[in-house]
């Protein structure tokens, strides 16, 4: 409900911002993507989900295999705010959450070793001019988790769960 227009039941139907990609032989995956925006309660984030031995369907979703690893990615405040002091992040009226504040951030890294925040560097002098970001994920093969969903994409089309 928090992603466009929870009234607009064709969002169910739309996948902009979401991808699947298959690793290389050395498990390394690549997007090429727009900065996330943000939504009431939380901080800007990216959603993981590994799956193993899933098969890609003509409709580019999966089906089969197991999911091995569900989780989620962060950006640097400072990085977050550079971005939303740009157009057209400027324009999004629903409060910012930072990270300090985010319920999920601080459940990952409390009494962690964990470290889900992107490296990233600018490709030029200012955000507007892109950037790159990456992160290593180390994902054991053999877990099993089972991953719920707001929607699911079928041949006819997106349904709500």
């Amino acid at each position: 409900s928090m992603n466009g227009n929870g009234n607009d039941a064709t969002n169910l139907d739309k996948t902009f911002l979401r991808g699947i990609q298959k690793t290389n032989a050395d498990g390394v995956a690549q997007f090429k993507t727009m900065f996330p925006g943000h939504y009431d309660g939380r901080t800007t984030h990216v959603h993981v989900i590994a799956h193993v031995g899933a098969q890609e369907q003509a409709n580019k979703t999966l089906s089969g295999g197991h999911v091995a690893h569900i989780g989620q990615l962060f950006f640097d405040q400072d990085l977050i705010t550079q971005v939303e002091n740009t157009y057209p992040y400027n324009t999004n009226t629903v409060s910012i959450t930072e990270n300090a504040d985010d319920h999920v951030v601080i459940a990952e890294t409390e009494d962690s070793n964990s470290d889900p925040f992107f490296e990233y560097a600018l490709l030029g002098e200012t955000v507007e001019d892109g950037l790159f970001a990456w992160i290593t994920l180390g994902v054991n093969a053999s877990a099993s988790y089972e991953a719920s969903n707001a929607a699911t994409l079928t041949s006819s089309g997106g349904v709500s769960e």
